[in-house]
C-alpha cells in the first residue's frame, strides 16, 4: 500500500512540465526545419548557375540523405551508450542538451553556406560531409532531449502527462520555422524591394536568414529548459558495454517492436519532402507552406488530445493500432477527393480542411511511442536492475534514423526522378513551372504512398505486450523497490550520523 501511495506522488512542478515542452519546442524549431529546407537548398539553390546537370544534382541529393541517415543511425546508438555512461550532478541527459545547443546552431548555419565551385565532385563531397556532420550533432541533442521524458518522474501517470504536453509543444516547434520564413520574406521585401527580394530568393538567401533565427531561438528555449528542469528517476551505476548495448537494443521484444514501427513505416514521411513543392505550385509560395501545414499541425495538436483521451480507455497498443487505421483512411480520402476535384485552385480549401483530419494521426506517433518506450525502460529495470534510458531511446532512435535514411532517399527520388520534376535554370527565378503530370504525382507522394506505410507501421505493435496487468505489476514492483532503497539509504545515513 505504501508503495502504491508513493507511486501516485507528484514529483514535477507545473513550471517544469511547461519548460520541458519549451525545451523540445526549441530543438524542434531547428531540427524540424532543417531536412525539408536543406533538400530544396541543395537541389534548387546551392549550386545554381554552376553548370551542373539536373539529373546529377537530383541523384546526389538522394545519396546525401541516404548516407546521412545511416550516419545518424550509428550516432543514435553511440550517443545512447555515452548517455548511459554520463554521471554528473546535472544528470545523464541534461548536459548533452544544454552543452550541445550552441554547436548544433553553428553546424546548422554551415549547412546553408555552400562553397563557390564548378567542380561537381567538390560540391558532392561538401554536401555529404556537412549534412552528415549536422546529423551527428543533432543526434547528440535531440536523442537525449527525447530521453528526458523517462527521467522527469517515477510516476507513470505524471510522466505520461509531461510527455504528452512536451510532445505537443515539440509538434508546434516543428512548424515554427514555417512562421519564421514568412516573417523573414515580408521583412526582406520591405527592406530590399520586391525585385531585389526575388533575386535574393532565387539564391536561397531567405532560407539562410530564417535558419539563423531558428538557431538562435533554439538556444534560448533550450536554456530555459536547462535552467528549470531536473532528472528524478535514479540511474544505475553499472558500466555499459557496447556488446550489452546492442543486445539490449535488439533482444528486448517490446522495445524492438516499438522501434520497428519506424522502419516498417518509413515511407509515411515522404509527404514532408513534397509538401514544400505542393505549397509552391498549389498555393503560390514556399512561405505558404505554413498555410498547407497549419491545418495538419492543428490536427496533430488535436490528435494528441484525442490520444490522451483514448489512452484513458484503451492500452497504448490498441491506441496505436486504432490511429494507424484511421490515418491510412484519412490519407486515402484526401487522395480520392483531390483527384475528383482536380489539382487546381478549386482544390485548395477542401485540401486544407482534409489536411486537418490527416493530421490527427500524427498525435499518435508523436505521443504513444514515447510513452511505450518509457514503459519499456521500466520493464528492463524490473528484469535486469539496470535503468538505461539512453539506450532504450537510442534503440528507437537507431531504427528511426535508418528509417529516415530510407525516407530521405525515397522522398527525393520520388520528387525529383519519378515525378520528372523540372529544376529552374534561371539564377533569378527560384522554381520552374511544372506540368500537370508532375503535380498529380506530387499528390500521390503526399497521400497514397504515406497511407500504405501508415498501415505497415502498425504491424509490429500487434506483438507488443507491455500493457494491462503486466504493466501494472511491474510499476508496483518498481515502486516497492525504490521505497525499500530509500528506506535503506535513510537508515544508512542515520547510522553514519550516529
Amino acid at each position: 500500500m505504501a508503495a502504491e501511495v508513493k507511486e501516485q506522488k507528484k514529483y514535477m512542478k507545473k513550471s517544469e512540465i511547461v519548460t520541458f515542452g519549451i525545451g523540445l519546442f526549441g530543438v524542434a524549431l531547428l531540427t524540424g526545419w532543417m531536412p525539408d529546407y536543406t533538400t530544396t537548398f541543395f537541389a534548387d539553390f546551392a549550386f545554381k548557375g554552376k553548370g551542373f546537370d539536373s539529373a546529377q544534382i537530383a541523384h546526389i541529393v538522394e545519396v546525401v540523405f541516404l548516407i546521412a541517415g545511416f550516419v545518424g543511425a550509428i550516432c543514435e546508438l553511440v550517443i545512447g551508450i555515452l548517455v548511459d555512461r554520463t554521471k554528473t550532478s546535472l544528470g545523464k541527459v541534461k548536459p548533452w542538451i544544454g552543452f550541445g545547443a550552441i554547436p548544433l546552431a553553428i553546424v546548422s548555419m554551415l549547412v546553408f553556406i555552400a562553397p563557390s565551385t564548378t567542380s561537381f565532385g567538390i560540391a558532392s563531397v561538401w554536401m555529404i560531409i556537412i549534412y552528415c556532420l549536422y546529423t551527428a550533432v543533432s543526434c547528440a541533442v535531440e536523442s537525449p532531449a527525447n530521453c528526458f521524458g523517462a527521467l522527469c518522474s517515477p510516476n507513470p501517470s505524471e510522466r505520461g502527462d509531461a510527455i504528452s504536453i512536451a510532445s505537443f509543444l515539440r509538434s508546434v516547434g516543428q512548424s515554427g520555422g514555417q512562421v519564421v520564413i514568412i516573417v523573414v520574406q515580408e521583412l526582406m521585401k520591405v527592406l530590399m524591394g520586391k525585385q531585389q527580394f526575388k533575386n535574393a530568393e532565387g539564391q536561397g538567401l531567405d532560407l539562410i536568414v530564417s535558419t539563423a533565427i531558428c538557431a538562435l531561438g533554439m538556444i534560448i528555449f533550450v536554456m530555459i529548459f536547462f535552467a528549470n528542469n531536473k532528472e528524478r528517476v535514479p540511474y544505475t551505476a553499472e558500466k555499459v558495454s557496447l556488446k550489452e548495448s546492442i543486445k539490449l537494443v535488439f533482444t528486448n521484444k517490446n522495445l524492438l517492436m516499438v522501434s520497428l514501427t519506424k522502419l516498417t513505416g518509413f515511407g509515411r514521411g515522404v509527404y514532408g519532402t513534397v509538401s514544400l513543392y505542393i505549397a509552391i505550385y498549389l498555393l503560390g509560395s514556399k512561405g505558404l507552406k505554413l498555410a498547407l501545414m497549419l491545418p495538419m499541425g492543428i490536427g496533430t495538436a488535436v490528435g494528441m488530445l484525442l490520444v490522451k483521451a483514448v489512452l484513458k480507455k484503451f492500452s497504448t497498443k490498441k491506441t496505436f493500432i486504432i490511429f494507424c487505421c484511421y490515418g491510412a483512411s484519412a490519407l486515402a480520402i484526401l487522395y480520392l477527393v483531390s483527384k475528383g476535384i482536380g489539382f487546381n485552385s478549386n482544390l485548395i480549401i477542401p485540401f486544407l480542411i482534409l489536411n486537418f483530419f490527416c493530421g490527427l494521426q500524427h498525435g499518435n506517433t508523436n505521443v504513444t511511442p514515447n510513452i511505450m518506450i518509457a514503459d519499456c525502460v521500466d520493464e528492463m529495470e524490473y528484469k535486469t536492475g539496470k535503468r538505461q534510458e539512453g539506450l532504450a531511446y537510442a534503440g528507437y532512435g537507431l531504427f528511426s534514423k535508418i528509417a529516415s535514411a530510407f525516407t530521405k532517399f525515397l522522398g527525393p527520388w520520388l520528387v525529383y526522378t519519378w515525378s520528372s520534376y523540372q529544376f529552374s535554370q534561371d539564377p533569378n527565378v527560384a522554381y520552374a513551372a511544372q506540368t500537370d503530370a508532375v503535380l498529380t504525382k506530387f499528390l500521390a507522394i503526399y497521400t497514397i504512398i504515406p497511407a500504405i506505410f501508415v498501415i505497415l507501421q502498425g504491424v509490429p505493435i500487434l506483438f507488443y505486450d507491455m500493457v494491462g496487468e503486466k504493466k501494472e505489476r511491474i510499476t508496483a514492483a518498481l515502486a516497492e523497490k525504490r521505497a525499500a532503497e530509500a528506506a535503506a539509504s535513510g537508515k544508512a545515513d542515520d547510522e553514519i550520523a550516529k
